[in-house]
């Protein structure tokens, strides 16, 4: 086969992505070997790939890849989730662009968009996936609200009700006004936002009196069903069992007395809305107070708010206050500053709200998760530094409102069978349903006609917690073949970001339905963002389009590109650069393959430098491959990456592949060159977990091979046992080789023109690299000698003296002018140093690292001031 002078990524991406998706690599099926199993984070049925989907599913794909070659039963189960408010938001902004309003139409005929729209949208992201190589068990999708999912949410909801965990209250819950329903405490964003402080006055009842009340929220003052004053605070004793008239409406309130109105906010007295915030709600049961619901589900007034029906809040806000303006109660504004719950979907200002919501018991279903990763380390958690955030959230734990005013969705398997708040049972079906409500009312008579099921759907992470089960069947199924192969899980790789809402759920769920963790370990990313440590977004367009980027560097050069930067935990500060340093690496490993497969083999005998250099490769491949165990062990991708990246440019193309080259027009050894060959292989191998395209691609140029033979179903290289004196000999032969080159090149003397070294070999250095320092050196003898030569030009490598005769092209005076111009240059920095380190203050106050510093500079100078001096010396 004729191999192409450069490496074309586009030419051979989908080439090998369809031969493997052919030879079915990426399926498993449970046998005798060891499961390693991963579950994608579902990403959003309708989302596109951007830059966080890249990283996360690259380090999949690299665990799983390698995984593979280690001989492990690799299954990575893809999938996508439901994102109810997402998705429900996008359908209902389609239909009303087709002049069709939800509110109009059934549940079913709804339901039946959202999956046209999910049917036209979804999946786009997994076939995405597809190009930047993602080897997932394609086989295995799952989707949140496939039959066989939703059926084991619904189980799920069931036994937790049964076991007493769900229950049903009326209570203050976060309302989104846009998404029109509501959300858990975990989804609310508090953001930092200027407002006004507006000072309103209320007259007493009965008398000329009036009270000076501070809101934030003049437009709530409809639903004021009290006034509340500190018992302690003297300046309203003469109020206490008085009653005040709230502007506008003239509604009469008590006035009340409680002692948790703080007396230095604002004028020291509080209105009281049960109906719109928590700790009001809270005041109001404590004094049996009326509550006034003033707000739509869009936050626009009711008929409570008289004229202002029908308005915005904000709106009506600027509008009230401009009326109590007018009216003369509206004493003064001022600029304020408080925390404001957004929406982490919609970004809408979060309204407090009471409603009746199904909630989840998490006091004690907690428990387990808080032990597994903070106290057994039964689950680890990379970076540790995460162990924190996990405990502050787990241990203030709140019970979850798992109830979403939504259709996209499972619905809630409760159903209503008469009027009462109470009048419901929870059931599978309607079926079992009907069985439960005849059996509690008495009344044979039911039928399903009678039974209403609750219109709301379960929160998206109620379906998700269960993922890593439910995949398996482990939920319906708890027996069946796959789950108790594949689970628990070995690795999970997400964001931070949802911590809390997903991986610490999951945790809970998998002790609670299985007793067992839901995998090992939870590998955290960063976050991307730009070169000015700002994160990606669409609105300030610093995000690239991942897919213009696999087009312009190849999905190799990209995945490099990002696993080089990426630290676990750490931000990524994400350049373009280093994709194309990506790119840079795979033509550097096509060059060098093409190199060795460019070479005329011959039977003539192995050089002794070629031999001696591939056993110090090998020496060397070993001793990268225990420091990737090590940081894939640690879960440091990115060092793992450069490590290999080091070995195979530095390494291998950089020292073995010069050492071993034939001279011009000249064959190579077959020995050498079948070992390189093998050598090759071995670099294909670490390097194919992060560069999957490139590494098959030449490997089955190298040779002819059965699908049994390619390299995504090859072997892992073996560890044995390193020579690490033969590694530390070869570092010490190349820096006298970069010194040879260092004279070179300073003196201007041609790589062509042979030279002669000696050597003073105080450092009893091994004469094993000899052979490979004459060749690299272009060196014609090396001779041992035990004096300083005259007539030459020297160096030193740690105490060892070289001595390179001069030839007669290199103008000894102009030699001599320059190391006299240099010897007195180095004298000078030594005098510095020596003046820092006679100085007692200086020593005294500077850290020990700084000081030691100094010392070495110290010893350099010297070494090099004798350097220079024997130089000239022997050119004197």
């Amino acid at each position: 086969m004729s191999i192409p002078a450069q490496f074309n990524p586009h030419e051979v991406e989908q080439k090998w992505y369809d031969y493997w998706m052919k030879n079915n690599y990426f399926h498993s099926t449970p046998d005798e070997r060891t499961p390693y199993t991963i579950v994608i984070p579902p990403p959003n049925v309708t989302g596109v790939l951007h830059m966080g989907h890249m990283l996360n599913n690259t380090i999949q794909d690299v665990l799983i890849r390698r995984a593979r070659l280690k001989g492990f039963n690799a299954c990575w189960v893809p999938g996508t989730d439901h994102a109810s408010i997402a998705t429900e938001a996008k359908v209902v902004a389609k239909l009303k662009s087709e002049g069709i309003n939800k509110a109009d139409l059934t549940r079913e005929e709804f339901l039946k968009h959202a999956y046209d729209w999910t049917d036209k949208y979804g999946g786009t992201i997994l076939e995405q996936l597809k190009q930047l190589g993602c080897s997932c068990d394609w086989d295995r999708t799952k989707f949140t609200m496939d039959e066989d999912m939703s059926a084991s949410v619904i189980k799920s909801f069931v036994d937790l009700y049964n076991k007493g965990m769900i229950y049903r209250g009326y209570r203050m819950v976060n309302w989104d006004p846009e998404a029109k329903t509501t959300l858990s405490d975990e989804e609310v964003i508090h953001e930092e936002r200027q407002g006004k402080l507006y000072y309103i006055n209320y007259k007493i009842e009965g008398s000329n009196e009036i009270l000076t009340i501070a809101t934030t929220r003049p437009e709530t003052i409809f639903g004021d069903t009290a006034i509340c004053i500190n018992p302690n605070d003297e300046r309203f004793t003469h109020l206490k069992g008085k009653k005040a008239i709230v502007p506008i409406c003239n509604r009469v309130i008590p006035i009340i007395e409680d002692e948790y109105v703080d007396v230095e906010f604002g004028t020291g007295c509080l209105k009281v809305t049960p109906a719109h915030d928590v700790n009001d709600k809270e005041l109001g049961n404590k004094h049996n107070l009326e509550i006034i619901d003033i707000f739509n589900e869009d936050a626009s007034l009711n008929s409570f708010g008289l004229h202002y029906q029908g308005k915005d809040r904000f709106v009506a806000r600027e509008e009230v206050a401009k009326e109590l303006e007018t009216s003369g109660v509206l004493v003064k504004t001022e600029i304020h500053m408080n925390k404001v719950g957004t929406s982490e979907r919609t970004k809408a200002v979060i309204e407090p709200r009471l409603s009746d919501q199904w909630f989840l018991k998490m006091e004690d279903l907690v428990k387990p998760a808080i032990k597994a990763v903070l106290e057994t380390e039964e689950v680890k958690l990379y970076p540790s530094k995460f162990n924190n955030t996990y405990r502050h959230w787990l241990e203030n734990i709140r019970d979850w409102n798992i109830s979403r005013q939504l259709w996209w969705g499972q619905q809630i398997p409760a159903y209503f069978y008469g009027d009462g708040k109470e009048d419901f049972v929870v059931a599978e079906n309607i079926d079992d349903a009907l069985v439960l409500a005849k059996e509690r009312t008495g009344n044979t008579a039911l039928t399903i006609a009678d039974l209403n099921q609750d219109a709301d759907a379960l929160d998206t992470w109620f379906s998700s917690w269960l993922w890593p089960m439910a995949v398996f069947g482990g939920i319906m199924d708890p027996e069946s073949e796959d789950f108790k192969y594949y689970y628990p899980t070995n690795d999970l790789v997400t964001g931070p970001d949802i911590l809390f809402f997903w991986v610490a759920r999951m945790i809970i769920a998998g002790y609670e339905y299985t007793g067992q963790k839901p995998f090992n370990n939870v590998y955290l990313t960063g976050l991307v963002r730009d070169k000015q440590r700002r994160k990606m977004s669409k609105s300030l367009g610093n995000s690239p389009d991942p897919l213009d980027l696999i087009k312009k560097f190849g999905a190799d050069g990209v995945r490099v590109g990002l696993l080089l930067s990426a630290s676990a935990g750490n931000d990524i500060m994400f350049d373009e650069e280093l994709c194309n340093n990506g790119k840079a690496f795979s033509n550097k490993i096509w060059n060098a393959f093409r190199l060795i497969k460019g070479w005329e083999v011959a039977d003539i005998a192995q050089p002794e430098a070629s031999k001696i250099a591939i056993d110090w490769y090998e020496a060397k491949l070993q001793q990268t491959l225990v420091e990737i165990e090590d940081n894939f062990e640690k879960y440091r991708l990115s060092d793992a990456l450069m490590s290999i990246y080091k070995l195979v440019w530095d390494d291998f193309c950089s020292w073995l592949l010069e050492i071993i080259k034939p001279g011009y027009q000249q064959p190579i050894d077959r020995a050498t060159f079948d070992k390189a060959i093998e050598l090759l292989e071995a670099n294909l191998k670490l390097l194919h977990p992060f560069m999957p395209f490139l590494t098959e691609e030449i490997w089955q140029y190298i040779a002819e091979r059965t699908p049994e033979e390619a390299l995504i179903v090859s072997t892992w290289p073996t560890m044995k046992d390193t020579n690490a004196d033969l590694i530390a000999e070869f570092d010490f032969a190349a820096e006298v080789i970069a010194g040879i080159r260092t004279i070179r090149k300073e003196k201007n003397i041609s790589f062509k023109d042979v030279i002669d070294l000696k050597v003073i070999n105080n450092e009893k250095v091994a004469s094993t690299f000899d052979a490979v320092i004459l060749k690299l050196g272009n060196v014609e003898s090396l001779e041992y000698v035990t004096e300083a030569v005259d007539g030459t030009l020297t160096y030193r490598v740690k105490s060892n003296e070289y001595f390179i005769p001069i030839a007669g092209n290199i103008d000894v005076a102009a030699e001599i002018e320059k190391l006299d111009a240099e010897l007195k240059y180095t004298q000078g920095f030594l005098k510095s140093v020596r003046g820092k380190l006679n100085n007692e203050k200086f020593v005294a106050g500077a850290p020990e690292q700084v000081i030691a510093n100094e010392r070495n500079k110290e010893a350099d100078a010297l070494a090099k001031i004798a350097t220079i001096e024997q130089s000239l010396a022997s050119l004197k």
